[in-house]
């Protein structure tokens, strides 16, 4: 496919240049004597300006990168309501905050760890951003069942209880089975029995599905994403690098 998009780029670049422009080119109206004779000149052209392939991608790629990010604005903007205030995520940092971060998340993914840290910094020396977290268990029965356990947690323990678990739970080397979620609850006072009894309950299975639904939505298929001031960022980013965008979101509001 990349070979295709390849050639193609390079084609349309040798045409301009060859003083065809390729909109105004129908190669369905040449004999076959002439679209031969063409082909060569094409060819003849990029093998001895090559780098004009390279630089037809680059704007290809730009112009897709382009493309995506406003695609992904609209989303964002169509899907504001439920992904800043949906009445049933944890709200962390500072709740009246003039910034708003989403991060949707799971306790089982690499970058998502790597991340929490970094995410903590920024909460940390700001001081003035709303952090909302998303349950977004996609690596596996282990992230289900780790999500289930801290979902049934803020249900019945409340959000301080669920800061606690979810930190927890970030750090936590082994498997999330039953003996180690009654552990971690016990370690922090909570009823473990409890918990564990609602971690299959409809509410829990409703708060889940419907994170999953949002994400599906915003076409979020990896974690972390973020989505900070009606942009989606996907993947781990370091502190640094939030406190700027951070920066030009409130800079952008005026």
């Amino acid at each position: 496919m990349i070979r295709v998009t390849r050639a193609a780029a390079g084609a349309a670049t040798a045409l301009a240049l060859l003083g065809a422009p390729a909109q105004a080119l129908d190669l369905s109206n040449m004999s076959a004597a002439e679209r031969e004779a063409f082909g060569v000149q094409v060819r003849e052209y990029l093998m001895e300006n090559p780098e004009v392939i390279l630089e037809a991608v680059s704007l290809l790629e730009q112009r897709q990168a382009a493309a995506e990010a406003t695609r992904d604005q609209a989303l964002v903007a169509d899907n504001l309501q439920e992904l800043e205030n949906d009445g049933y995520s944890w709200v962390g940092g500072n709740p009246e905050g003039d910034i708003t971060l989403v991060e949707f998340m799971d306790y089982r993914c690499g970058y998502c760890r790597r991340a929490a840290p970094e995410v903590a910094e920024l909460l940390a020396k700001d001081g003035n951003i709303r952090w909302v977290v998303k349950e977004f268990p996609i690596l596996g029965e282990a992230s289900v069942l780790s999500s289930r356990f801290a979902v049934a947690t803020k249900q019945l323990a409340g959000g301080d209880a669920y800061k606690s678990v979810h930190e927890a739970l970030m750090e936590m080397t082994g498997e999330p089975g039953e003996v180690a979620l009654r552990r971690l609850a016990d370690g922090l006072d909570l009823d473990a029995d409890a918990i564990l009894a609602h971690m299959d309950s409809e509410d829990v299975t409703r708060e889940l599905r419907q994170t999953r639904d949002l994400a599906q939505r915003l076409s979020i298929s990896g974690t972390p994403t973020f989505v900070l001031g009606g942009e989606l960022l996907r993947g781990y980013l370091p502190a640094d690098q939030m406190e700027v965008l951070v920066a030009e979101n409130r800079k952008n509001r005026g």
